[in-house]
């Protein structure tokens, strides 16, 4: 009697919780699977139940059998014994065994002991308006430390080490400095003999490769993407790619986008602002102009006819900004700050035919009499900023002046009787 084959059900999940295709060979699993399982440690603040599902997966999709069975016929034929059935194993045994018995790299169970962090290593990276414009990708190298493959992080040939007998252990040590008469300052400081460790290892035993550092340098290209519409200050995190230590739960390292200042365009969130000069003539009469834009296309900015710009005025173009990071497609808005640029002075022939064109001047209000009263004036240029700093600047002189003078306090004394 034949049994009846199993009916397919949903066969990529399981490719979907690490990030890999499904032509993925075993070693982009392996990969894939201690980054994610990195991530998603609870000892690394990491969600239980993705951990959980992401053991499930790599315990599958890295058994052939199992794998083969998932691919034809999903999760489903998995549970009802075809193969054997998925996720049966202990999350943290598989995580364990992965690392070679340790819990995270760098041994020592990661449920017996809760295991310190090890620090992130942030590095600024500089980025052009046009690469947050149009999205690029950077390659960087990098020097990290890994742990010793010759010893596995032990430092020693046995895997042996000793107590250092300098700090008993502890890895710290405390000095004591005389202050003055009866007072003592006391630090306390990594000791020197265990660089902090707290064990020591002899001369003969020690691993020939880290020379007993337990961690060797290893150069690393990392391709950082930065995609469109990305901010300045915005952080590209690498999960689990800092230095390693023994007993450490690897760190990340995090780049932080650092804009450099663009000659003519100015972002604002999602916004780009430019400044435009135009000539009187241009205001009043109409203008036409190519604007170049973070892509290298030409826009054609033009005036309506009959249109007046005023100075300080401001016109926008929609979907002409900075795309909106994750949703590329969507645009902010271009604005163009009009700056209007007036003629130093004008002839009388000039003036004459101005006033031919233009509207009428508004009629005094003063008779001939009110006029021959007013005082005649001269106008003239001034800058008002360096005016007003130069104001600030003699009167603060002169309040440090009366501050300086002796018996200045007198003699306000005497100007108040």
């Amino acid at each position: 009697m034949f049994g009846r084959a199993p009916k397919k059900s949903d066969n990529t999940k399981y490719y979907e919780i690490p990030g890999v295709s499904k032509n993925a060979s075993p070693d982009d699993l392996k990969k894939a699977y201690k980054k994610a399982a990195i991530k998603n440690h609870p000892d690394k603040g990491g969600d239980p139940e993705k951990f959980k599902e992401l053991a499930q997966a790599y315990e599958v999709l890295s058994d052939p059998e199992k794998r083969e069975v998932y691919d034809q016929y999903g999760e489903d034929a998995l549970k009802e014994g075809m193969g054997g059935g998925g996720g049966g194993h202990d999350p943290f045994d598989i995580f364990s065994s992965f690392f070679g018995g340790g819990g995270f790299p760098g041994g020592g169970s990661s449920r017996g002991r809760r295991q310190r962090r090890g620090e992130d290593v942030v590095h600024p990276l500089k980025v052009s308006l046009e690469d947050l414009y149009l999205g690029t990708s950077k390659k960087l190298s990098l020097s990290r430390n890994v742990l010793c493959s010759k010893c596995n992080g032990k430092g020693s040939k046995s895997g042996a080490s000793m107590t250092c007998a300098s700090c008993q252990g502890s890895g710290m040590k405390i000095s004591m400095r005389h202050l003055g008469a009866n007072m003592i300052q006391q630090m306390q400081h990594p000791c020197n003999e265990c660089k902090g460790t707290g064990e020591t290892i002899s001369d003969k035993d020690r691993c020939p490769q880290c020379k007993g550092e337990k961690v060797v340098q290893q150069k690393k290209v990392l391709e950082v993407h930065v995609e469109k519409g990305m901010q300045n200050g915005q952080k590209i995190t690498f999960p689990g790619e800092a230095d390693e230590a023994p007993d450490t739960v690897t760190g990340d390292i995090v780049f932080v986008l650092q804009q450099k200042e663009h000659p003519k365009f100015k972002r604002k969130g999602e916004d780009l602002f430019v400044e435009h000069t135009l000539s009187l003539t241009e205001a009043l009469c109409g203008f036409q102009f190519a604007l170049t834009h973070l892509d290298s296309r030409q826009l054609l900015i033009k005036s309506n006819p009959g249109e007046v710009v005023k100075p300080d005025s401001y016109k926008a173009i929609n979907d002409e900004g900075m795309p909106m990071y994750q949703r590329p497609f969507m645009k902010g808005k271009l604005y163009i700050h009009f700056t209007v640029e007036f003629p130093e002075s004008l002839t009388l022939d000039q003036v004459k035919a101005l006033e031919t064109i233009l509207p009428a001047r508004p009629v005094s209000q003063l008779t001939d009499m009110e006029l021959d009263e007013c005082e005649e004036t001269t106008l003239h240029d001034v800058n008002i900023e360096e005016e007003t700093r130069r104001r600030q600047q003699a009167q603060q002189e002169a309040y440090d002046e009366d501050d300086e003078m002796p018996g200045g306090a007198q003699r306000v004394q005497c100007a108040q009787q």
